[in-house]
């Protein structure tokens, strides 16, 4: 009876190819502690006030974070990217946390501190994209 709930019975495999495949993969490689290159008191200080946007505005994705972050005027911010370097930073150091929010079939992803409260109902939605005959685009041919 248990011969037929063995893995290498149900197929035309045996136990030493099983086991060969199985030690020949390699495991995920794992991630290293992120290092910032900027002065600690600079760290600080673009740390601090992308704190204080996500902890006034709530929950926000990338984009809505950088546009306040660009509306405050920060000096040691130099790009988008350096921001998302920033933001995965302090999540490794839990400073803030990263949500996803379901709406149909997409997934949106925002950051928050710990200390506000998720309510999916109240964050923003996707846009509709119109579909269908009437959507209003060009038809290509």
């Amino acid at each position: 009876m248990l011969r037929n709930v063995m893995p290498w019975n149900r197929s035309n495999h045996n136990v030493p190819e099983l086991l060969m495949r199985h030690f020949a993969t390699k495991p995920k490689p794992k991630m290293k502690p992120i290092e910032l290159n900027t002065p600690p008191e600079q760290t600080q200080t673009i740390t601090r006030v992308i704190f204080d946007v996500l902890k006034e505005h709530g929950p926000l994705t990338i984009a809505e974070t950088w546009d306040r972050v660009k509306e405050v005027g920060l000096r040691g911010l130099t790009s988008k990217r350096h921001m998302k370097i920033i933001l995965r930073w302090m999540r490794e150091r839990e400073k803030l946390k990263l949500i996803c929010n379901h709406v149909g079939p997409h997934k949106q992803f925002l950051y928050t501190t710990w200390f506000t409260k998720h309510n999916p109902s109240k964050l923003s939605k996707l846009p509709e994209y119109p579909t269908g005959k009437s959507s209003g685009l060009p038809k290509l041919p």
